[in-house]
């Protein structure tokens, strides 16, 4: 007996090219086959068609559902298909009616083989053959040669978890490249047996030109879902000019310490010169890409700012939130990208909010735990250059206290005592709050209190005094 096939159609808003779809398919050579309409929340009369089809043909089912998508509306549709094989026809091209036959042919004797296609020709706008370039592993991963209507088996779509409905544009590369990377090949049919339609406003393809406008997102999207199938065949990841990509990937090396894969999957909480996301409880920082000489000077001579960030993060062990990886991207030896990853802070404050807020809750004890936290890093050896009113955090009662941007940290074995009351000096907050600080940095020291006061008060940032803001200290 043969097998089903389940011809799935998407559609939404396609009522002046619905009948002639369904048509084709009816007049499939190929027995048996049912056709799993899915209208994805039309406006026009595409729903009442396929009703009448359903009507008219036993072998026609519709689901209504919202405006979801494309992918939505073929994974709904694959969901409720009962065959052994699934074909995806849009609702306005067409198939030639020997296409599933020789399709089912040619997939039933060879398991190696993924996907089944033809060759196509475009109509509408258009009248010419659709010429798509010979497959390869290598070329995939650059960019789609498989129409969106070609042959596959249910159980691979299971397996690579179906359509991405995500808002990636497009979904059919996307999903060829999860289908390739199960293993296997494409197959193509030496026959034009699809039918392609052309939107008259774009001559050369609307959904091809379409995703022209929206390459970030798309190459954005391929890297994230498939990085080992773009790091086999090109080397590494997908580049904005993908025909260039594995020439490029041919002079970059990459070096990651650490276990951490979801780099670029965080929520943006700030994208200035240097990006932080979130994501799982982790904070990652992508460093804004250095100069052309800088980058030799990362590449090979002194470590990154991620490297530093990283190492110097094992040192300061509680002092900050634990860290978990870095990574780097070099052409050529220089460094271009670079990333570090630690443990998302429990402390929800930072210096800031005492700043700005005179009557925050228990101020005073706080500013009391961070001065004894500053006199800490003092006998530590560590000088943070910039230790200012965003790099330290601390919870409600100031119990716990930590410091980011660890990649400006400097050492000592023994740190003279000025250099240590610099640690106050980016910290612009009123006279009173500073003579606080002051005060529990010298009680753990044996420090004058006064001498170290004062010597706080009069060597307050430079760049504080420049800009005019004096009056904190008043």
């Amino acid at each position: 007996m043969k097998p089903l096939v389940s011809v799935i159609v998407p559609i939404y808003n396609a009522a002046p090219f619905l009948r002639e779809t369904l048509d084709s398919i009816l007049a499939s050579t190929y027995r048996p086959i049912e056709v799993v309409m899915v209208d994805d929340g039309s406006h026009d009369d595409s729903l009442k068609i396929a009703q009448t089809y359903c009507e008219q043909h036993a072998e026609c089912q519709v689901i209504a559902q919202k405006n979801r998508g494309v992918s939505a509306a073929r994974n709904t549709a694959i969901k409720a298909a009962k065959g052994t094989y699934i074909l995806p026809v849009d609702a306005d091209d067409k198939i030639a009616d020997t296409f599933i036959e020789k399709a089912v042919e040619v997939i039933e004797h060879d398991n190696n083989i993924r996907v089944v296609g033809c060759r196509c020709w475009m109509f509408g706008a258009v009248d010419k053959e659709w010429k798509l370039p010979d497959f390869s592993h290598s070329l995939l991963a650059r960019k789609n040669m498989i129409p969106a209507t070609a042959l596959y088996r249910k159980a691979d779509w299971e397996r690579c978890g179906g359509y991405c409905e995500e808002e990636i544009y497009r979904e059919d590369w996307d999903f060829w490249l999860s289908m390739m990377e199960l293993g296997g090949t494409f197959y193509r049919l030496n026959e034009i047996l699809f039918y392609y339609r052309i939107a008259p406003l774009h001559s050369t393809g609307s959904r091809r030109v379409l995703a022209k406008g929206r390459k970030k997102i798309i190459v954005d999207a391929i890297n994230r879902r498939h990085p080992e199938y773009l790091k086999k065949y090109l080397g590494g990841p997908l580049h904005y000019h993908r025909s260039w990509s594995r020439f490029i990937n041919f002079f970059r090396s990459e070096k990651q310490v650490g276990n951490y894969s979801d780099w670029d999957k965080g929520e943006i909480m700030y994208a200035k010169r240097n990006t932080l996301q979130r994501y799982n409880g982790f904070i990652s920082k992508q460093f804004a890409t250095p100069s052309l000489w800088r980058g030799v000077i990362y590449g090979w001579f002194c470590p990154s700012k991620a490297k530093r960030s990283f190492e110097y993060a094992h040192r300061l062990d509680t002092l900050t939130p634990a860290p978990i990886a870095y990574r780097e991207v070099r052409y050529c030896g220089v460094l271009r990208e670079s990333w570090y990853v630690c443990q998302e802070s429990k402390c929800k404050y930072t210096f800031n909010d005492l700043i700005h807020n005179k009557t925050f809750p228990n101020r005073e004890l706080i500013l009391q735990a961070i001065g004894r936290f500053t006199a800490e890093l003092y006998l530590r050896g560590v000088f943070h250059q910039d230790y200012s009113g965003g790099n330290i955090l601390f919870n409600e009662d100031g119990s716990k206290i930590e410091i980011i941007d660890l990649n400006r940290i400097k050492f000592y074995r023994k740190m003279p005592l000025k250099k240590g009351l610099q640690l106050f000096e980016r910290l612009n907050i009123d006279k009173e709050a500073l003579s606080i600080l002051g005060a529990t940095f010298a009680q753990p020291l044996g420090l004058d209190k006064d001498f170290v006061i004062d010597y706080i008060i009069q060597h307050r940032w430079k760049k504080h005094v420049k800009q005019g803001i004096t009056n904190l200290y008043e």
